[in-house]
């Protein structure tokens, strides 16, 4: 520790400490503009000039080290005629438009300039213009406003990990340009308007639709990936205008994904249902609410009276609230059924009953910064888990050793040490050898799962890179809970983490993908799993949430069996999907209109508050499934508030719910590939839920565009067609038209075709098999 003085009061800091560092400590406010506390230093802007004694001139706060014994002056004469001087050569070129500006009123050199700048300008000279760049869809520039403080440069090579903006020219002829021809498509990109600290970068669907000062500031949760990012919702005349991050440390620090920051403008899509609607004689007829539920409740008696309760089955998607999920299989087992299942878009369900909790990520959210060895095991991260895979970066910019073991080769933007590719059957198998390698390393007994296994070079290396850590995690991610043999990959991995020491843990998929198994939607030993449920169609269906030609495994599947059923009630906020096999829609909030509470994926309960009122005549989805109870004469309905809902499903403490472990010894790996093509299936960032599809700046972005039929060159040579030629796809009756496209990092015999989108929502399961022929 070193000790200095600033502005008199003496403190303590951690040697390395710079002048900015200590300022902060001490609560002392020193101007700046480039600088930023979670991105390297640069020093360029000047403003953060203070007095230290005995230099000859101002020093930079922010790139000053500490000295012991050091004397720094923050507001002395000399150190406010430095930063006054920087104002007036920052304000010499910046246009005086103000009172256009989308960051006016929330601007740091707006701000700035009443403190240090002058009342009237000397400069006389015609001012620079530059001419804006199109960023894409959800970036607005006005590039004759930046000052030039890189942060944005900074932020992509750092945090997003990709270079998409850069600096060219020099002095006043600088500008901050993309590569040619290119948008800046990064996952990532919506927080370069944050850090802008003046109006060069802004929010292309918030321009010129409200002031901040306007704007009232909700605290709520992000309801898409299972990071549970903490949101501030801002409001103006009950519709929400904008969502920026909540900063969390220990969460979403300063950052938030695209997804998470835009969804909000599916809120208000002119798809959103806001009345209750049943079909009649083939057409959609709007009635009111007592007469919906009354007639749901009265066909799901006759269902149960005349075809058994077992005749009726609940879907939810990970989605929705803890208390919806709860209400939603108490009113499925009030029934006397225990067909209720939130994980559509699982394959295997074979540790149903063996598991000893909820699966989650086995560690905090921020423990992931302390780990120095991981290997990421079937995950699209950068598209899944934006967030985790930030942290995953930072941590291998510090020289962590990331490995990946996948069935496709997406770059992850950071360093990676060893990865092995293999086709998604084979996964299993591929960690079984890495567990015998790791253990024949550490000459300790090959456990009984892998003494068969085959040890190849990429098994031995991994082994190596994460028996050389001291702080290792095996992460299971979206695919490798979505394959045909899940239950094995879970088995190797919890058998691979066991032999190494390592944390083990799953990659949540969804805002509650923990709180579902705490909710109870998972079926009880006599009930129907999601794929079953499809299999052996069910006469009555009750979907929460859920578009099923999207959010399913094998859509085909699940469209086949609503078609046989004879009750289709959705509860939803959209009425386009649905529209098609439902016969009841009962119109329930999303997140910004309602209570409710996310279980993220370290275990984590965020309760939140509704921030608008609900749109139309939409209902609260806890309280129409509260309701439906009540009408349907089952016990345990009397719930006034979403409050009571949730202390009744978390009344048991959530950490002892958490478990990862199963009986390994009950499953077996596939030691070959499957005969035939197989498909690979990612789902879309921004397709992946219901707000986020409505969200049209987001359907306009790149990871929107339409998906290709990506196989490597073998394939394409046995189908006989070029890169960009029409192919169809089909799996059994199921066919979808795309173009084709050469990857040649996929695994030998595999095609990986995009789920969740309307080019392939009529297609069947997500590593099924799949033929391809030329249009």
């Amino acid at each position: 520790m070193l000790e200095l003085e600033i502005d008199g009061k003496k403190l303590e800091v951690p040697e390395g400490s710079t002048i900015m560092d200590a300022t902060n400590k001490l609560g002392t406010y020193v101007p700046h503009f480039c600088y930023h506390k979670k991105l390297s230093i640069a020093a360029n802007c000047r403003m953060c000039l203070v007095q230290v004694e005995k230099a000859p001139k101002p020093l930079p706060a922010c790139a000053t080290p500490v000295t012991a014994g050091m004397k720094v002056f923050t507001h002395s004469a000399p150190a406010v005629q430095a930063q006054k001087g920087v104002m007036e050569f920052l304000l010499i070129n910046h246009p005086l438009d103000c009172p256009i500006c989308d960051q006016g009123g929330e601007c740091q050199l707006q701000d700035l300039a009443v403190g240090y700048g002058g009342s009237a300008s000397r400069y006389t000279e015609a001012k620079r213009v530059v001419f804006n760049k199109n960023l894409g869809p959800l970036i607005s520039t006005d590039m004759t406003r930046c000052i030039h403080c890189t942060r944005c440069v900074r932020f992509g090579q750092e945090i997003a990990g990709i270079m998409e903006l850069g600096m060219a020219g020099r002095g006043e002829h600088a500008e901050i340009l993309s590569f040619v021809g290119r948008t800046v498509d990064s996952e990532l990109s919506g927080n370069v308007i944050d850090i802008c600290p003046v109006g060069a970068l802004t929010s292309k669907p918030f321009r010129y639709s409200a002031r901040t000062w306007e704007l009232w500031r909700r605290k709520s949760v992000s309801p898409h990936c299972g990071f549970g990012s903490n949101l501030i919702v801002q409001i103006k005349t009950n519709r929400v205008m904008r969502v920026v991050p909540l900063e969390t440390d220990d969460l979403n620090e300063c950052w938030l994904s695209d997804k998470d920051r835009f969804s909000y403008e599916g809120l208000n899509s002119a798809k959103r249902l806001s009345k209750p609607l049943m079909k009649r004689d083939g057409h959609w007829v709007e009635v009111e609410w007592q007469t919906a539920l009354e007639h749901v409740a009265n066909e799901l008696n006759r269902i149960k009276t005349a075809h058994g309760a077992g005749a009726i089955g609940a879907l939810a998607t990970p989605h929705s609230t803890l208390e919806e999920l709860h209400l939603l299989a108490k009113l499925t087992r009030g029934l006397g059924s225990e067909n209720v299942d939130f994980r559509l878009r699982q394959s295997d369900f074979s540790t149903d009953g063996k598991t000893r909790g909820a699966p989650w990520l086995g560690m905090k959210i921020a423990d992931l910064s302390t780990l120095d060895r991981v290997l990421v095991v079937g995950s699209f991260l950068r598209k899944d888990h934006p967030l985790i895979a930030h942290r995953l970066r930072q941590i291998a910019r510090r020289r962590a050793h990331i490995n990946l073991l996948h069935a496709a080769d997406d770059d992850p933007l950071m360093p990676v040490a060893n990865k092995a590719i293999v086709a998604p059957e084979l996964i299993a198998g591929a960690l079984l050898a890495i567990a015998r390698a790791a253990a024949e390393s550490k000459s300790m007994a090959v456990p009984s799962l892998a003494q068969g296994a085959t040890v190849t070079d990429a098994a031995r290396k991994m082994a190596e890179s994460m028996l050389s850590g001291k702080s290792t995690a095996v992460l299971l991610g979206n695919l490798a809970q979505q394959v045909g043999n899940a239950a094995a990959v879970h088995a190797a991995a919890q058998t691979l983490a066991g032999v190494l020491g390592a944390r083990f843990g799953f990659l949540g998929e969804a805002a509650n993908s923990v709180g579902g198994y705490l909710a109870g939607a998972v079926p009880g030993a006599q009930g129907m799993n999601a794929r079953r449920m499809f299999e052996e169609p069910r006469k009555a269906y009750l979907l929460l949430n859920a578009e099923v030609e999207f959010d399913c495994q094998d859509p085909a599947l699940a469209i086949r069996g609503l078609d046989q059923a004879e009750l289709v009630v959705a509860f939803t906020a959209f009425a386009d999907r649905v529209a098609d096999y439902a016969s009841v829609m009962l119109p329930i909030a999303p997140f910004t209109e309602t209570s409710g509470t996310f279980v993220n994926t370290e275990g984590r309960a965020q309760s939140f508050n509704g921030v608008v009122q609900p749109l139309g005549d939409t209902r609260p989805g806890w309280k129409v499934l509260r309701v439906l109870g009540n009408l349907l004469g089952l016990p345990g309905f009397d719930f006034d508030s979403s409050e009571t809902v949730r202390d009744q499903v978390l009344a048991a403490d959530i950490a002892g719910r958490l478990s990862n472990e199963i009986d390994a010894a009950a499953t077996t790996p596939s030691a070959k590939p499957a005969d035939g093509l197989r498909r690979i299936a990612d789902v879309p960032i921004h397709f992946a839920d219901a707000l986020a599809r409505h969200a049209e700046p987001l359907q306009q972005t790149r990871d929107a565009a339409a998906p290709k039929a990506w196989m490597p060159s073998s394939v394409l040579q046995s189908v006989g067609v070029a890169a960009g030629a029409r192919v169809k796809v089909k799996q059994g009756s199921a066919e979808a038209e795309l173009e084709a496209a050469l990857d040649d990092t996929l695994p030998a015999n595999c095609v990986r075709v995009a789920a969740g989108h309307p080019a392939t929502a009529g297609l069947g399961a997500m590593f099924g098999a799949i033929s391809v022929e030329r249009a």
